[in-house]
């Protein structure tokens, strides 16, 4: 997995040798110290994945609580913790250790004033938000429950003037076991009608069609509430 670091000895002159062998060295010596530190936070149970808990133990040690923090969710995006839903594989691991040039600790912390969602805006922060909802999900379920989905918009959309995050989430909280999952559909179109439809609603049109149920049973209850 790690030998994509090391260069090949070429065999016929030696421009660049020492060079060569001393970046080769650096390249293994790095990718050793990122393999020391996935197996520091690894379970004996799967040596080859971090899952939740492992990486409570991982963000405890940055200082963060993942509970409430959202730069945990950013941090596990831009490391590409993709695979499996909740897990970052030890192949994830290298990769995203490498893409962001970290290689123990303190380089994570020093990584932390960039994992600031106010850094992402557009096309990325959709990217982001897409992957909150995919990381979030348990086992081979394609929806969450809908008690997650409020934990997670606050956490997420927090700071960002989001003005239909409090009703939206009170929205939910008040539904009854009809609302009791949500799928990626329904969370991925929120983040867009949160953004283009105005706090009262008057704009959305309920006969177009257009839009999930969920969001078309939340701009009733809108504008029941007036």
């Amino acid at each position: 997995m790690w030998g994509s670091g090391k260069k090949k000895r070429g065999s016929s002159s030696g421009s660049g040798g020492p060079s060569s062998s001393s970046s080769s060295s650096a390249a293994s010596a790095s990718a050793a110290a990122r393999t020391a530190m996935f197996s520091k936070y690894a379970s004996a149970d799967d040596p080859f994945s971090l899952d939740m808990d492992c990486l409570g133990s991982f963000f405890d040690d940055l200082g963060m609580d993942p509970t409430e923090d959202v730069r945990c969710l950013v941090l596990m995006w831009r490391m590409g913790a993709e695979a499996k839903p909740g897990e970052i594989s030890q192949a994830e691991w290298g990769k995203g250790c490498e893409k962001l040039d970290v290689e123990d600790l303190e380089g994570f912390k020093k990584l932390l004033p960039s994992l600031d969602t106010g850094f992402l805006s557009g096309s990325d922060f959709s990217k982001f938000f897409k992957f909150c909802f995919q990381f979030s999900r348990e086992g081979t379920h394609k929806t969450i429950e809908k008690d997650l989905v409020v934990a997670l918009l606050q956490i997420v959309l927090e700071g960002r003037g989001n003005v239909h995050l409090v009703p939206f989430c009170s929205f939910l909280e008040s539904t009854g076991d009809e609302n009791n999952r949500v799928s990626l559909d329904s969370w991925l179109n929120f983040l867009t009608f949160s953004e283009d439809i105005s706090e009262g609603c008057e704009e959305y049109d309920l006969d177009e069609g257009a839009w999930p149920v969920l969001i078309d049973e939340y701009v009733e209850w809108v504008r029941k509430k007036k």
